[in-house]
């Protein structure tokens, strides 16, 4: 599938018009459409893949997986909602307690 097809397709599943994703990716009018005879700028493709929560690589076909990203992940430490994890295991709640004040200067070893 080439680049403008897919690019296509995934929009058309978000239900975002091609219009709509060149004004949300802060393209010019047209700009994907150009993208039928024209290669785009690694800026612009970027920029697509992220509306469209991509990578890169899945756009040009590089992969077959749309949800493998470049980005990496951020998650707030204080997220209660995230289950923060080190080589596959949860994070003790205590230790993210030290980390904490580890980030905020503290040697870990400070007393509350």
């Amino acid at each position: 599938m080439m680049l403008f097809e897919r690019v296509k397709e995934l929009a058309e599943n978000k239900k975002i018009s091609l219009l709509g994703l060149n004004e949300k990716a802060g393209l010019g009018k047209n700009a994907i459409y150009k993208w039928k005879t024209q290669n785009p700028s690694i800026e612009n493709l970027q920029k697509v893949a992220d509306v469209l929560g991509v990578s890169i690589d899945y756009l040009l076909g590089n992969t077959d997986n749309p949800s493998a990203t470049t980005k990496p992940k951020e998650v707030d430490i204080e997220d209660k909602n995230v289950i923060m994890t080190y080589e596959g295991k949860p994070i003790p709640p205590e230790d993210l307690e030290i980390m904490k004040r580890f980030l905020n200067g503290g040697t870990g070893n400070d007393k509350k």
